[in-house]
């Protein structure tokens, strides 16, 4: 009888230091969208970005409070996001509010421009992070505004599931 050996279903590879790898590295949520917006679908797409850019995401600094994507000329950009200067960087940093260009397959662009054309609904970001390959990516969502007495029924239900969840 042979003996069975068993490998870990992690390839053989043990996460030192007792760490277990997450494949998306969080960055940035926008929890406001959320409040201020009604999900209606959802879109992954990568990010553009610079060297700078790059290693000040990876250290967290970045905001997407009041940024917005646009669709022009058949590509879709990243419009108002804030990603601080880096503080080793040089001449060649990069500017904090600069656009960004979201990459895309040519099908998800139509179909934003089909959704986004209606009347009442934008496309907003809603979480920026590393995917499994280490790609800076954003989570763009069509989104409809939501009244003031929509944002308040919002409040109360997450006020009556705290009681709960308390109780």
């Amino acid at each position: 009888m042979a003996k069975s050996t068993s490998k870990p279903a992690s390839g053989g590879k043990k996460p030192q230091g007792g760490k277990k790898e997450d494949p998306n590295t969080l960055v940035c949520d926008n929890k406001k969208a959320r409040f201020h917006y009604e999900v209606i679908d959802t879109f992954e797409a990568g990010l553009v970005l610079r060297g700078t850019e790059v290693k000040v995401l990876r250290q967290g600094r970045m905001s997407l409070d009041e940024s917005y994507a646009r669709l022009q000329d058949g590509e879709v950009f990243l419009i108002g996001s804030h990603i601080d200067e880096y503080s080793h960087g040089n001449i060649q940093n990069h500017e904090p509010k600069r656009k960004r260009k979201c990459l895309l397959h040519r099908r998800e662009i139509v179909k934003l421009k089909q959704k986004v054309d209606v009347k009442g609904l934008t496309l907003v970001p809603l979480r920026v992070y590393f995917g499994e390959r280490g790609y800076a990516k954003v989570t763009l969502a069509i989104c409809k505004g939501k009244n003031t007495h929509d944002k308040r029924a919002t409040l109360k239900d997450r006020e009556a599931k705290k009681e709960l969840r308390d109780a």
